[in-house]
């Protein structure tokens, strides 16, 4: 169970990393729309599990490896924009969040 903290933490890091990936879409998500689904904070506030969508792309996986080679770029954009609010910016870790393919693979199945 994730403590008010941590929540307001993942909130403000998710919405800074979406409008990250909206402005740098041609360098880091290779021109694909990239949405930041999910944001887990650590009970430390070292580290935080960012879980992607990705739509437009031909290859998600092609893409999300693009993001996590640009990692560390992603992390210092973000700790200059919330040095303001966090002490520390916390290491980032991406996942490709599968939840909507399986949603969708899901109602193909029961139609």
């Amino acid at each position: 169970m994730a403590s008010i903290r941590q929540e307001k933490i993942a909130g403000v890091i998710q919405k800074e990393l979406s409008l990250i990936f909206q402005k740098e879409a041609r360098k880091i998500c290779m021109g694909a729309m990239v949405s930041v689904t999910i944001v887990r904070v650590s009970p430390d506030m070292g580290t935080a599990k960012i879980y992607l969508s990705v739509f437009g792309a031909k290859e998600n996986e092609e893409v999300l490896k693009n993001v996590q080679d640009n990692g560390r770029q992603v992390r210092h954009i973000l700790a200059q924009v919330v040095k303001n609010q966090l002490r520390k910016t916390p290491e980032l870790t991406f996942f490709l969040d599968d939840s909507y393919d399986y949603a969708r693979n899901i109602d193909e199945l029961l139609k």
